[in-house]
């Protein structure tokens, strides 16, 4: 799909000028595209269990990681505060409502410790991401599961009907992972509005750059609604390719974001990742690219499942769920035998499989395995 971030081209040149204060990193040229495949690791299986880019970073990137090496004896602050900049400035937003992140799990934990507890609830849905849950679970706090609805959006009747005194937060992934679905942006904004006034609403936007155009999904970064109760999170792992560098950031309130400041972790992003986070958020023409090029994977993903009558989820990100029409952990051993990772069982989803797109060749070697597989019983 096409940026939506109007703001964002807008004040590339802007950008630019930040950029270029950091040694070496204005000295660095339009690379080449990225190459068509990457392997997984050497030697090892093909991975597509964690929704990671396959392709990885744009070479622009992998050159300015290379270079940020001769500056690891020093402290990541300016680089730091160049990104938090650079990210407020395309959103139009004010620096003390961003903060940066360890990837965007770091703004998840920072967002249960800040607004969770004992005698405190989190209302989530099931299955979605995990992390917050757990995270909740740790600080003392209740979680209640809300099963998503028959079309895989969030079930926001049946989530507003267990909120009550006590629910202090409320996530929402969207995109939903594990299975790629949206719930759509005008059932999202009547639902906050009917939320109690002391509800932090945390809306997890990881996978918001695989959305193709639909009148169902709206950035709320992007297209920002006046509630101060609200958080967003994003993170460089996705579309920029970036998850073993370990950058995300949450948008909203002035209080919130200080909530949030005041316990992550001091020093936690690196030097590498946060130059790096630099220069992929200006590296605008690759992130069209990579957006185009999960489009025809994610397409071509579902022809090939058309073509053996195999049933999915529709999919808004860079993974799907397939119906696998026999328990899911005897697929998932299958795979795994035969040097492919899938993702792990998801309990309420029992005949379910989620798989991450890769590179063309290593898709036609995911099917090549899926063909391997004794036929259904009837």
């Amino acid at each position: 799909m096409p940026i939506t971030r109007r703001n964002f081209v807008r004040n590339i040149g802007a950008g630019a000028a930040i950029t270029a204060s950091l040694p070496a990193v204005a000295e660095l040229a339009f690379g080449e595209p990225v190459p068509s495949s990457r392997p997984s690791e050497l030697g090892g299986p093909i991975i597509l269990s964690r929704n990671e880019n396959a392709y990885g970073p744009s070479e622009k990137v992998i050159a300015s990681m290379k270079d940020s090496l001769k500056f690891a004896n020093r402290y990541p602050d300016p680089t730091v505060k160049a990104l938090h900049e650079r990210i407020s400035q395309s959103h139009g937003i004010k620096p003390n409502q961003l903060v940066l992140g360890c990837g965007s799990g770091e703004i998840l934990s920072t967002s249960a410790s800040a607004f969770l507890g004992p005698g405190k609830k989190l209302v989530t849905a099931v299955p979605t991401f995990e992390a917050i849950g757990k995270f909740a679970k740790t600080f003392g706090a209740e979680v209640v599961e809300v099963p998503l609805a028959k079309d895989y959006s969030h079930d926001l009747s049946a989530m507003l009907a267990r909120v009550d005194a006590a629910t202090s937060l409320v996530y929402i992934c969207n995109p939903n992972n594990p299975t790629a679905s949206l719930t759509p942006r005008k059932d999202l904004e009547a639902f906050i509005q009917k939320l109690p006034r002391t509800t932090t609403v945390l809306i997890d936007e990881a996978y918001h750059h695989f959305v193709e155009e639909t009148a169902d999904y709206s950035s709320f970064i992007d297209n920002p609604v006046s509630d101060d109760r609200l958080l967003v999170a994003r993170t460089f792992s996705k579309v920029f390719g970036l998850a073993g560098m370990r950058v995300g950031y949450a948008v909203g309130a002035p209080e919130k974001i200080q909530a949030l400041s005041a316990r992550r972790l001091a020093e936690g992003l690196n030097a590498v990742g946060a130059r790096a986070a630099l220069v992929a958020y200006d590296d605008l023409e690759y992130v069209q690219m990579s957006e185009q090029r999960n489009a025809n994977d994610r397409r071509e993903f579902f022809n090939q499942a058309g073509s053996r009558k195999v049933r999915f989820i529709d999919s808004h990100a860079n993974f799907a769920m397939l119906q696998a029409g026999r328990p899911a952990t005897e697929v998932i051993d299958h795979f795994s035998k035969n040097s492919v990772l899938i993702a792990r069982l998801f309990p309420s989803m029992n005949t379910f499989v989620r798989v991450s797109f890769g590179t063309p060749p290593q898709m036609q070697e995911f099917w090549r395995v899926w063909d391997l597989m004794p036929a259904q019983k009837s």
